[in-house]
């Protein structure tokens, strides 16, 4: 089939659709992710006739749009993908797992093409093979073996019904459109069997608009009345198209096949009427069951419209900050009713910072809704048996970091059913059930979000570890604690598989996914008991945005630390901290030696007054470590909106950011994940 552009006459003249493109494109992607889902949720031995429906409606979705819009390719498979689902939910086939492999890669070609109408380039979408796979299920004929257009098959479910059940053979129709006000109305119509050459073909009966403003169109099909009647009203409407039967004789022009004699009169026939016959049992039992047209409760907003908003909040918050730090300067008896004015704006300032950033809030089972399709497909082509099971899917996080943890995510749940899933005849072997499990699970912890990939595989091996790692000229001395040795994966290039295959190793690239979510302002920890299987915990700040942090005073300068990561504060006195090793410095806290940083040589800052240097000690955690640093004073918690110094300067070490005070200062934002690994080396 050509190709056709996005820039392609629409059918509906005198309207620009190009307006409406995002839209479509935004809605088609909602409707391939539900569909999606929900095949992957299909129970082939028992499919209910809610969840067929469903998977229907999200493909005529797609198709009646990509036919408005003139999208042939788009409208072609889709309308091939319909037919057969069309099918399933009329009960003329039963489902098998073939259809929902070949439905499933239907999708990935949808999205190929979408993607491509949307400008991001790439190759013409090649669907031949994928139709006619479409075509032989519907037609209930074999396959071809693995290896052709499919290549994973999952054990066949219930034999189909018939292929003759219900199937409409090839008839011929009239098609009466009118009345209309242009003839282009109707040309639309035959516009569409030229984009879609599976509808069949269409002739006119009449030489063209007659006086009353009715076409007749003979129609040569395979496709169902409803087929037809669902894509034609989506160019004219409902009540102006009709099919009836073929009569010989009746509406056709001079000298075209069937016409009658000269002088004959063909015989009378009524108007038809355009009200639709009354429904089946099965079509009015699901049009009770579906739930009456609802306003929409939603508003599509673009990202920079509400980045925009979260900047001026975020502007809005170091104002409120600047006039709280000079009224506390003022006497309080006399500025009593500004003060309480002050206090509600500080309360309201808050408000109105978590309302904003609840926007950009996304819940984590859009994350998770990613995960069951490539499991499948991955667990199909090691000959494994996988549960992928999800939790708190409606724990939300920010947008921006939902995007840049998708990947990470997708590496670690790879790396699981690769690696840490054994076969079934292993698992058997073992004494486990042949089916593993992997776990996605979300929560909050404080202001951070904790993600877990869990896995009952076979687990990290110590005693491998040590070794690897001492092959590789990596110091793995019997002392290491556990966690010290799970952290040996995130050596570069350190791996603890015997192959490496073309879908992951455990451990392949694990450095950059602990550098990507590094990145983040998160950490990650490991956890794994050997033939049980492990668990790699993933922590995050909620958003990057706004946080709340503690200010912290070094001689002149003013620092941020992340309250999420201070544990506690002390009061430093003599003898408390202690010298090992000629130069570094440890402290005892709580039966726990940990090591001390002193920010002002971290810094270089410089000393005019030497008096109460270094006269607290601040407790800081991440990446499972802690770290004590030595301050000069604690300044306050307040909330600061936290600006990209890499983008605006460069990477400062041991800095993550950097935010404006009230007193209009620059403070800069420590990265205390940064300084624990410094601490450590």
């Amino acid at each position: 089939m050509g190709e056709t552009t996005s820039e392609d006459s629409a059918p509906t003249a005198g309207i620009d659709l190009s307006q409406f493109y995002q839209v479509f494109f935004e809605e088609a992607g909602e409707n391939l992710a539900q569909m999606e889902r929900l095949l992957l949720e299909l129970d082939i031995a028992s499919a209910g006739d809610e969840a067929l429906n469903a998977i229907f409606r999200c493909a005529h979705s797609i198709k009646g749009g990509a036919a408005t819009f003139g999208f042939a390719d788009v409208a072609e498979l889709t309308h091939q993908a319909e037919t057969l689902l069309d099918k399933l939910r009329r009960r003329e086939l039963a489902p098998s797992a073939e259809m929902v492999d070949v439905l499933l890669q239907s999708g990935d070609a949808l999205r190929a093409q979408l993607a491509r109408r949307q400008g991001a380039g790439g190759a013409e979408v090649d669907t031949a093979a994928l139709l006619a796979d479409m075509r032989a299920l519907a037609a209930c004929s074999a396959l071809p073996p693995p290896g052709g257009a499919l290549t994973a098959r999952a054990a066949p479910a219930a034999a189909p019904m018939p292929c003759d059940a219900g199937k409409p053979g090839l008839r011929q129709l009239e098609l009466l459109v009118g009345p209309l006000e242009r003839v282009a109305d109707a040309n639309s119509l035959v516009e569409l069997f030229t984009e879609i050459p599976e509808l069949g073909r269409i002739e006119p009966l009449d030489g063209g608009q007659s006086a009353d403003g009715m076409r007749r169109f003979k129609l040569t099909t395979t496709s169902s009345d409803s087929d037809l009647l669902d894509l034609f009203t989506f160019h004219v409407s409902r009540d102006q198209v009709a099919l009836l039967p073929l009569l010989p004789g009746y509406g056709f022009f001079g000298d075209a096949p069937g016409a009658p004699a000269a002088g004959a009169n063909p015989p009378p026939r009524a108007r038809p009427s355009f009200e639709r016959s009354a429904p089946s049992p099965r079509t009015a039992e699901a049009r009770a069951a579906s739930p009456a047209p609802l306003e929409s409760s939603t508003l599509r907003v673009s990202v920079e419209k509400v980045d925009q908003l979260i900047n001026l909040v975020g502007e809005l918050v170091i104002t409120q900050a600047m006039l709280a730090q000079h009224s506390a300067a003022l006497d309080p008896a006399l500025i009593r009713h500004m003060a309480g004015g002050l206090a509600d704006l500080e309360r309201n300032t808050r408000d109105l910072q978590e309302s904003v950033m609840s926007i950009r809030m996304i819940p984590m089972s859009l994350v998770f809704n990613r995960f069951p399709r490539m499991l499948r497909d991955l667990a199909a082509k090691f000959g494994k048996k996988v549960e992928f099971v999800t939790q708190g899917g409606a724990t939300e996080l920010d947008k921006g970091l939902v995007e840049k943890i998708t990947d990470p995510l997708t590496h670690l749940v790879r790396n699981a059913c690769d690696h840490g899933i054994e076969l079934p005849a292993e698992r058997l072997a073992l004494g486990k059930p042949e089916q593993g499990t992997i776990t996605l699970a979300a929560s909050h912890q404080g202001s951070s979000i904790v993600i877990e990939v869990r896995d009952d595989g076979r687990g990290l091996s110590r005693e491998k570890l040590l070794k690897k790692a001492r092959a590789k000229g990596i110091a793995a001395p019997e002392s290491m604690s556990d966690a010290e040795v799970w952290d040996l994966i995130f050596a570069p290039g350190f791996s603890t598989a015997d192959e490496v295959t073309d879908v992951s190793g455990r451990g392949v690239g694990m450095d950059v996914v602990k550098r990507n979510i590094a990145s983040l302002g998160g950490s990650v920890e490991i956890d794994s008991a050997e033939g049980c299987g492990m668990r790699v915990s993933v922590r995050l700040p909620l958003t990057l945005a706004i946080m709340d942090g503690m200010s912290i005073g070094v001689g002149d300068e003013v620092y941020i630390l992340p309250l999420s990561s201070v544990i506690e504060s002390l009061q430093v006195h003599p003898g408390l901290i202690k010298t090992v090793g000629g130069s570094g410095r440890v402290v005892e806290v709580r039966n726990e030696y940990m090591p001390v940083l002193e920010l002002e040589r971290v810094f270089n800052v410089p000393r005019f007054d030497p008096k109460g240097a270094g006269a607290i000690m601040v407790v800081v955690e991440a990446d499972g470590g802690r770290v004590a640093l030595l301050v000069d004073e604690l300044l306050g918690q307040q909330q600061v909106v936290v600006k990209n110094l890499e983008t605006n300067y460069r990477k400062v070490r041991d800095v993550s950011g950097a935010t404006i005070m009230g007193d209009g200062r620059v403070a800069l934002i420590l990265d205390v994940g940064s300084m624990v690994h410094r601490s450590r080396h």
